[in-house]
């Protein structure tokens, strides 16, 4: 046993893996932006694609591909930046203590019990100012790590540009390492990452679309205002199973029930049924086609993966358990099995 370990790792094959430590410690800081940019690439290849073969430079397809795609979610972010400063300012003008002292007596009057509504009122004043205060470290720790953003943006679009242009070089590349009786395996596999991806691009995010544009819809003809604003809320909540589109329905529920609005409470309730029933439509309809993996799975990989990874971890977490499921799935089917 112990001869044939020697005759294994010969000199080129310890320095490969000398190297290949190095580098992963090299790596490792901003290996979540790399698996990120891989991720994003497979959704901006189609886009270059497209673009490509009516130009002939694929550099260029590439950039066009990803401005594209960037530019809807830049100018989703900045529509949520600027409703949420629009709705902050509105309320500091129109909330001062007298408002909040007479909406706590109207409060009041429904209760059975006595409260004190200066000491609640104070406390709800201190808290706001907690909160203002809290908001403006945060954006001072932000600026201060503005430069450790720039960097691992920068790297994110690097990634996606380079696995976008040369990502089949990379599979070649990885394939020509696999032995000749494990090629057939090597293909399945990516063939089945393949699905786990398209399964999550269209099974999640495709249903957080349609549940949003449902919502936006819904919210703005029962005359709530920032309907479409909310609508954009509860579609970024769908992609978290957790949540969903309850938190929003809920607050809004209890807003009509505390304004005497009760008909437009119940409708938002059930419309708020509504939303949460049909998702458990969608998101099967959408998956089942790509990729048979089970749901809690991948509700394991949304919950643990922004433990792991940060935000990011909403998109890697369950990508990785995907991929394993459908790895193991693939080596069971090949060589357990025999179905290969």
């Amino acid at each position: 046993m112990g001869r044939d370990i020697k005759e294994y790792l010969t000199p080129p094959i310890l320095l490969v893996i000398f190297l290949l430590v190095v580098s992963s410690m090299i790596i490792f800081p901003v290996l979540n932006m790399v698996i990120l940019g891989a991720i994003l690439a497979y959704g901006v290849r189609p886009v270059a694609r497209r673009i490509q073969s009516k130009l002939k430079y694929s550099s260029i397809s590439i950039l066009l591909a990803m401005v594209v795609i960037l530019i809807p979610l830049i100018l989703l972010i900045a529509y949520i930046v600027f409703e949420l400063s629009g709705m902050l300012s509105g309320f500091l003008a129109t909330n001062s203590a007298t408002d909040i002292n007479a909406t706590l007596s109207s409060v009041s009057a429904y209760l059975p019990w006595s409260i004190d509504i200066n000491s609640i009122s104070s406390q709800i004043n201190s808290s706001m100012h907690e909160i203002g205060r809290y908001l403006l470290n945060y954006l001072v720790k932000f600026a201060g790590s503005l430069m450790n953003i720039t960097l691992d943006l920068f790297i994110l679009v690097c990634s996606v540009f380079y696995f976008v242009r040369d990502g089949d070089k990379c599979l070649s590349f990885m394939r020509d390492f696999v032995p000749d009786d494990s090629k057939e395996f090597f293909d399945n596999t990516v063939q089945s990452v393949k699905d786990v991806l398209r399964s999550i691009f269209y099974g999640h995010f495709l249903t957080s679309v349609i549940i949003g544009i449902f919502a936006a819809i819904g919210y703005s003809l029962l005359g709530y205002p920032y309907g479409i604003f909310l609508g954009v809320i509860t579609g970024i909540l769908q992609l978290i199973p957790v949540f969903g589109p309850w938190p929003i329905y809920w607050a809004l529920f209890f807003m009509d029930i505390m304004a005497g609005n009760y008909p437009r409470a119940v409708i938002v309730l059930l419309f708020g049924f509504f939303l949460s029933t049909i998702d458990m439509y969608i998101r099967p309809a959408l998956s089942s086609h790509y990729a048979d993996i089970h749901p809690l799975i991948l509700l394991i990989g949304f919950l643990s993966g922004p433990l792991v990874y940060g935000i990011v971890g909403f998109i890697v977490g369950p990508l990785i358990l995907g991929i394993t499921y459908a790895v193991l799935d693939s080596y069971r089917k090949e060589y357990i099995l025999g179905e290969g």
